[in-house]
């Protein structure tokens, strides 16, 4: 009413605040990331634990089974909240996707997994071949490096920010030299 321009956008001061406003949406992001993840590990434990003690299923086809459970609750979660604010792409693309990076995260659990119970259980069996071997290499290893790996990979591939071309984009009104 005054006339006046809108002055600046307010900044926060201090170190922290100049990191919650450069990464404030990447925290926000990790956090929910989180959530869902802590959840889809609550289903993929239980299950995988349910399946090795009451019904004897191999250690590797349990955590197959499990992660792949746990791994449909993660994607809605995800989809639907994790990342509700981006683009939503073809619904097909994103579940293969989203699948594809899950096989490769369970590749690197399942390795941790069999790399201690058959590579090192082989040396040691009294120690690397219990099932507190098998949820430690399984869970805090394996789960480990299979979380830094899907946030980076769902964040840049399947969940794209809105504007993030998926294909290169080609002009066919660019002259190309003649």
């Amino acid at each position: 009413m005054t006339g006046e321009q809108p002055g600046p956008r307010q900044t926060r001061r201090g170190l922290v605040g100049i990191l919650l406003d450069r990464f404030g949406h990447l925290i926000r992001e990790m956090g929910k990331f989180a959530t869902v993840g802590g959840f889809a590990f609550l289903v993929d434990f239980t299950l995988f634990n349910y399946l090795l003690s009451q019904h004897d299923v191999e250690q590797v086809t349990a955590k197959t089974i499990s992660t792949v459970i746990a791994a449909s609750v993660a994607f809605v979660g995800n989809r639907f909240w994790t990342w509700r604010h981006r683009q939503r792409t073809n619904a097909a693309r994103e579940y293969a996707l989203f699948f594809f990076f899950n096989a490769v995260g369970l590749g690197i659990t399942v390795a941790c997994l069999a790399l201690s119970h058959y590579g090192l259980g082989a040396i040691w069996p009294a120690v690397f071949q219990t099932q507190l071997a098998d949820n430690l290499a399984s869970y805090i290893v394996g789960t480990g490096f299979a979380t830094l790996f899907r946030f980076w990979s769902y964040r840049r591939f399947v969940f794209v920010e809105a504007g993030t071309p998926t294909l290169p984009q080609v002009d066919p009104d660019r002259d190309h030299g003649a």
